[in-house]
């Protein structure tokens, strides 16, 4: 048990000298970066569990992400007062409704960030269940292009509807009060509060898998994993567990969209691309398909390395570039959960050169 948390540790740890670092070499600004590297994490890290514990490949969880931050975009900046009702009543006398100037300074009557939360990820996961029900009976590169699909829908519709901002998005997304002085907000002010609220965030979700891949209901994804028809045969209700763990994944993405929506003040269609799907895969397949610290990791690095524009013009390319290759030769991961094992048997194997000669 103690040995599971161990890397959990680790991983805080190196976040603290992380900010440690930037703030005696007075580069807080990386923060910034490293802050929306860790909302895009929760999505590689609910992929994971998707593709490398449940074996299902998914090339649409960009949609996911897309569905939660423009429910919120537009719910948190939606004026209601020009539309009085029996709803907005209602929600009025609920304490839900949030009075705000606009850009221009003129009076909002927007709904609160928590309660368009709710309702981002409430849709998300009725989406899920609604796409993954029938979607997840297909097996291999079916379901990718189903999912596919799935995802060129959603940035369609975002990128072709008006009163979600069309091709420009929606912006003057207002802060999200998480708890009383912590606000999720893009404010040079906040930057380190909101870097440990992120990076918590991810570790909490990491916890949270982690304790579900050894729990029963892991060893039954393992078993779905490895020989499905077996696991059937077994008793194992496959169907269930593949569509949960899908609805679960769906939950880290529209929640990742959410809070980095506000985080960033707006969202665009850009996030419904499907190279943003390719490249979350990308980042699992580097990682170790069922390694989640392997694809931490790489996200951390890659997520981190393509915000600050190293790679340029050439960003998606890139992502590109490094899913063919590791299709090519390490499909396993570079990170693989065994790789220190699978090492230590090669030295094992050739202590002196025998097997060599």
């Amino acid at each position: 048990m103690a040995r599971r948390y161990l890397p959990v540790v680790a991983f805080t740890v190196l976040l603290v000298a992380i900010q440690l670092a930037t703030r005696f070499t007075a580069t807080p600004y990386h923060l910034t970066q490293l802050t929306m590297t860790a909302y895009y994490s929760l999505i590689i890290v609910g992929l994971c569990m998707l593709i490398g514990y449940a074996g299902q490949i998914s090339l649409g969880h960009a949609g996911f992400f897309a569905i939660g931050g423009y429910v919120t975009a537009f719910l948190t900046t939606f004026n209601l007062k020009p539309h009085p009702g029996v709803i907005v009543s209602l929600l009025s006398k609920s304490g839900v409704l949030v009075a705000r100037p606009d850009a221009y300074g003129g009076d909002l009557l927007t709904v609160h960030p928590w309660l368009a939360c709710g309702i981002a990820i409430l849709l998300a996961v009725v989406i899920a269940y609604l796409v993954g029900g029938p979607v997840l009976k297909l097996k291999g590169h079916y379901l990718a292009m189903a999912t596919l699909g799935f995802g060129i829908i959603v940035y369609r519709m975002v990128l072709g509807t008006e009163f979600l901002g069309a091709a420009d998005g929606i912006s003057d997304v207002p802060g999200f009060p998480l708890l009383s002085g912590v606000v999720i907000t893009g404010n040079s002010s906040a930057r380190v509060s909101n870097y440990y609220v992120a990076w918590g965030l991810v570790i909490l979700g990491v916890v949270l898998l982690l304790n579900l891949i050894h729990s029963r209901v892991g060893r039954a994804l393992a078993a779905v994993h490895g020989a499905e028809d077996a696991a059937g045969a077994m008793g194992i209700p496959t169907a269930r567990y593949k569509l949960n763990t899908f609805v679960l994944s769906a939950v880290f993405a529209s929640l990742a969209g959410v809070l980095l929506t506000h985080y960033n003040g707006g969202i665009g269609p850009s996030e419904a691309g499907v190279m943003k799907s390719v490249r979350y895969v990308a980042i699992v397949a580097i990682g170790g398909m069922a390694n989640l610290w392997g694809a931490l990791s790489m996200s951390l690095v890659l997520n981190y390395l393509s915000l600050r524009g190293y790679f340029g013009t050439y960003d998606d390319a890139v992502f590109g570039v490094i899913l063919i290759l590791i299709m090519l030769f390490a499909p396993d991961g570079l990170l693989r959960r065994h790789l220190l094992s699978d090492l230590k048997r090669m030295v094992s194997r050739n202590p002196a050169g025998k097997e060599a000669s």
